[in-house]
């Protein structure tokens, strides 16, 4: 398959059983932690529970140090070209760009290990920026490892600015903090 066929679904079971193969084989859609196990439980537990609860912006979520804290509002959607490519989910806070201190970026997103090298980050970002507009955004904040060159890579590409580092919350590691306009 080729990147050119990547699409965004929203996460239901038709493309739920290769989502569970890529958690079976360690790929975590979390880059701050590996979530696969308790994800695997969840779906073997309920899974039409599990994706309601995936795209849900109601409730809490925990952090990676055990807090609970209110989920923002989200969008959650699987990368797919035939097959299941990775995730990537945009997160805001009503009334403007700003987002609070414990939350790391507007996006986030993980590819799986087989998929990564061919574009499909940086299209499904692209995907993504128009949706970030439809919400309200007029800039949105991306963050990654200082040493993640491929998705510096990707966020550039995508338009993405450079304006400077932070130390993570949770894990003290250094971020290179990004930023892309979304014009008007």
């Amino acid at each position: 398959m080729t990147v050119e066929l990547l699409r965004l679904v929203t996460p239901a079971r038709e493309y739920l059983d290769p989502f569970i193969v890529a958690l079976k084989q360690g790929w975590s859609p979390q880059t701050s932690r590996d979530v696969s196990a308790s994800y695997l439980a969840a779906i073997e537990a309920d899974g039409d529970a599990f994706l309601a609860d995936l795209v849900s912006s109601e409730g809490l979520i925990e952090q990676p140090d055990g807090t609970m804290r209110p989920r923002l509002p989200q969008i959650v959607r699987w990368m797919w070209d035939g097959e299941f490519v990775g995730s990537i989910n945009l997160r805001w806070q009503p009334g403007g760009d700003e987002l609070p201190p414990h939350v790391s970026g507007h996006v986030g997103y993980a590819v799986v290990p087989w998929k990564r090298g061919r574009g499909h980050a940086t299209a499904a970002l692209r995907l993504l920026l128009p949706e970030a507009r439809m919400v309200g955004l007029t800039a949105i904040e991306i963050t990654t490892n200082a040493d993640n060159v491929a998705s510096q890579k990707v966020i550039e590409r995508c338009g993405g600015v450079l304006v400077g580092t932070r130390d993570d919350l949770f894990t003290g590691l250094s971020k290179h903090v990004y930023r892309i306009g979304l014009g008007s």
